[in-house]
């Protein structure tokens, strides 16, 4: 059982990873932990090499400690998939957050949807998986193996009560205005 509490906890810890990629309208300096810049021949995440810092609601700062290297990292922000245009002014980078339009924060409901079912469904094959390790034991009685079964399923019930508990607080953080 530790084995599969295992395996769920790394499943919810990647679901709330990827929500924390979902553009919100809020700055939320984690947005920016995949983008790298060439740092001396060194792929080097930006949250390694800059503080990120959120000094309003809708507005993120990238001071790299570096500055010579202030071009490269606006240029890789740019490049990346944000849909945010930067704005360098020498010293640090600036990246304002629009806040959604109303359209956009439903697709963004439904990306969320996708990624919590993904989960599930990912939940569902670590119970499978279990539940055929337990039926191929041939130490344990009928009556263990349906004990254990059981077991299983409280806990993947569970987990995807977890999920969906995860998901209505980001679907709740999407549409607020």
């Amino acid at each position: 059982m530790a084995d599969i509490n295992a395996h769920m906890d790394k499943t919810i810890d990647s679901l709330r990873h990827n929500f924390s990629k979902v553009r919100t309208g809020r700055a939320n300096a984690s947005i920016l932990s995949d983008i790298t810049v060439d740092y001396y021949g060194v792929a080097t995440p930006i949250n390694q090499m800059a503080a990120v810092k959120v000094p309003e609601a809708h507005m993120l700062v990238v001071e790299p400690w570096d500055k010579t290297i202030l071009s490269a990292v606006e240029k890789a922000i740019a490049a990346s998939d944000l849909g945010i245009t930067p704005t360098n002014d020498g010293i640090c980078i600036r990246l304002p957050f629009p806040a959604p339009t109303e359209e956009r924060r439903r697709e963004l409901v439904k990306e969320c949807r996708e990624l919590a079912e993904q989960a599930r469904v990912s939940i569902r094959n670590i119970r499978r998986e279990q539940n055929t390790r337990i039926d191929r034991d041939e130490e344990l009685s009928e009556d263990e193996k349906r004990r254990a079964q059981a077991q299983v399923q409280k806990t993947t019930d569970s987990y995807i009560a977890k999920i969906d508990k995860i998901l209505k607080d980001k679907e709740a953080e999407v549409m607020e205005i």
